[in-house]
Order: C-alpha cells, then sequence, then structure tokens
C-alpha cells in the first residue's frame, strides 16, 4: 500500500524545465513541465484524446501541447484548446497533481489535490544558504523499496561494515554508541553519539584533527519518506555534545525517497558542509566520498530486495539496534491505514 495523501519529491527543481519532463511514482506515469511563466505543472502522462504520452508534446501558450494532435492542457489539466475546434468537451481533460518548488525541490502530492496543505512540506533552509552550506545533489535510481532504503538510514550500526572505507570507520564503535530514540506523531529523531572514536577515512580527507574525535550521527524521519541528518566530529575535549557548532566536520544530508512501484524508488540526496565553505574543492570532494558511500547502500538493499521477493520476510529477526527502524516503520504502517481505509 502506499502513502498517497502526503508530499513526495518528484524532481530536483533544475530537471524540470519547459521541455515535458517524465517520471514515474506510485507506479502512475506523470509529466512534469514549465509554463512560459516558469510555473511548474504536473499532469498524467496520458492524453485524454487518444491516450498517446503527453511526453512527446511539447510546452505552448496557455500549457502543455500533445504530442500526436495538439490538444493543448494547463497546469490544473483542463484543455484549453483543441485545433480546428471550438468547442471544448466537459471530459477533455487529464489527472493533474498538486506541485510545489520550493528548497530547490519539486514537491508533489500523489493523493487528493484538495488535501494537498504547502504549509505541511518540510522547511529545509540549508539549500537556500549556498554561502554557509555549500552542496551537490543527486538522484538515484534504486531497484528496491523505498521502506528499505529507509530502514538503511534509521539502522545506523551498518555504517561500520557497508562503509568501513569511507564515511565508516571502526565497526565496534558504530556498535558501541550511545543511541537516544526520541518517538513523534508524523516521525522520529534519533542521535548516535560515537565519542573519543577515530576519524573516518572521509572526514580525515577533509580537516586535519589531533587525534580521536567526538562524533555524532543525527537523523530526523518525516513520515512518510524525508530524512534530515546531520552528522559531524570535533576534536576531543571540547564539550561536543553541549556545543557541535565548533571548528570541525559539520555535513547536513537530505534524503528523500520517493516510491516508483511497490519494489523500486527514486533517492534524492544532496550533502551540504559547514567547514571550509569557500573551496568548491571540499564541495566536490566531499559528494564523491559520500557517493562512494551511498552506491555501496545502493548495491546492498538492492540485493536485499531480491533475497526479500525470493524467501520473503517471515524469518527476518529484530534486534535491539532496530528500535528507530521499528517506530519508523509503526508510524508508515499506521499512515497507510489511514491513506487506504477498509470499507
Amino acid at each position: 500500500m502506499f502513502i498517497r495523501n502526503a508530499w513526495y519529491i518528484g524532481a530536483w527543481a533544475h530537471e524540470v524545465e519547459q521541455a515535458p519532463f517524465p517520471r514515474t511514482i506510485m507506479n502512475e506515469p506523470i509529466v512534469f513541465f514549465r509554463d512560459h511563466a516558469g510555473k511548474v505543472g504536473a499532469l498524467e502522462d496520458r492524453c485524454c484524446h487518444r491516450a498517446a504520452p503527453l511526453r512527446f508534446g511539447q510546452v505552448v501558450e496557455g500549457g502543455l501541447e500533445c504530442g500526436y494532435h495538439g490538444m493543448v492542457f494547463d497546469g490544473s489539466g483542463q484543455c484549453v484548446k483543441i485545433p480546428a475546434q471550438d468547442k471544448i468537451p466537459a471530459k477533455a481533460c487529464v489527472r493533474h497533481y498538486a506541485v510545489v518548488e520550493k528548497d530547490e525541490f519539486i514537491w508533489i502530492w500523489m493523493g487528493d489535490p484538495e488535501l494537498a496543505d504547502e504549509s505541511s512540506i518540510i522547511d529545509y533552509p540549508f539549500h537556500n544558504d549556498h554561502e554557509r552550506w555549500p552542496h551537490k545533489h543527486a538522484v538515484y535510481e534504486i531497484e528496491a523499496s523505498y521502506k528499505l532504503m529507509v530502514d538503511n538510514l534509521m539502522d545506523m550500526t551498518h555504517v561500520g561494515y557497508v562503509h568501513k572505507s569511507t564515511i565508516g570507520g571502526n565497526p565496534n564503535v558504530h556498535v558501541d554508541a550511545k543511541t537516544i530514540v526520541t518517538p513523534g506523531d508524523n516521525g522520529l529523531k534519533y542521535v548516535r553519539w560515537l565519542l573519543n572514536s577515530p576519524p573516518p577515512a572521509t572526514y580525515s580527507k577533509v580537516v586535519e584533527f589531533k587525534g580521536n574525535i567526538d562524533r555524532w550521527a543525527e537523523f530526523e524521519y518525516i513520515a512518510p519518506s524525508s530524512i534530515i541528518q546531520w552528522t559531524g566530529g570535533i576534536d576531543v575535549g571540547k564539550g561536543a555534545q553541549e556545543n557541535r557548532d565548533q571548528d570541525g566536520v559539520a555535513i547536513r544530508v537530505f534524503h528523500g525517497l520517493t516510491p516508483v512501484t511497490e519494489t523500486s524508488c527514486l533517492y534524492f540526496w544532496a550533502p551540504a558542509h559547514g567547514f571550509r565553505q569557500d573551496e568548491p574543492q571540499i564541495t566536490e570532494a566531499l559528494y564523491r566520498e559520500i557517493d562512494t558511500a551511498f552506491k555501496e547502500d545502493k548495491r546492498i538493499v538492492e540485493a536485499q530486495q531480491a533475497m526479500l521477493l525470493s524467501t520473503g520476510e517471515d524469518r527476518t529477526v529484530d534486534l535491539v539496534s532496530d528500535a528507530a527502524r521499528i517506530q519508523m516503520r509503526r508510524v508508515m504502517q499506521r499512515l497507510e491505514k489511514e491513506s487506504n481505509p477498509v470499507d
């Protein structure tokens, strides 16, 4: 079951230009476009006339023109022009989706457009502060359920094993980390402290530490599929737990998972760094390091999905370290029931 009455990332803002931009979300073919005023629209990628995909059309005055017979649809899905025909039939329309451009994202509401509340969209001001938080972003196509990708982010004990050569470091440090999980109505927050630990390879490449560091990983899950991450490390003895805003490594990452099908998703991510901000090479180096690490996640989660499809989930076992993941799944299950009520 999909949670439809919620905001998901449909695209990075730069991906959507005037040329039609197709994307499948929740098994539904969608086409994004910008009208001549620059406003983003999203329609079902299917003309109501002969079911030709609208992605083969073009943006014209008035909206998106079908590339088969020239019907034009505005952002609300209404047909506003039919070549050589003055009267427009009442049924000449296509499904439209509520969309909002904010913080470099194109957000899309997959449920009832009348229920789409823009004020409920996550605020992420860091993408608008390039001077203090320079960043670079990407999107992956993942052959695995978005739930498994959220699982992965809710369980940081895997970091020491999957990412040994990049952001991981010593696995024992991660296993023994002090973890605090705080449930919320629409998600949860958890913080992990890795005190007096060696800096991982990624950190050492961008900041010179004196020795061991006090390291943290803070994740906020906002249902159904967004995670805000704040991680970093400071030299031991500087009171990191009381004040993380000191010289060292400070990285903020936005993770957005959008379901394509039941077993595939889009993974939008962007790391921003709060140190050495005036050095573009650091932005690029950090991006490359994290790209390597996240592709390690992609590889193992896709293999996990294939195994679950083959063997099922009946024989999986929960561990103490799954506390945040289990809480996250409970929130998802509640929202799924609310979004798909049984008559």
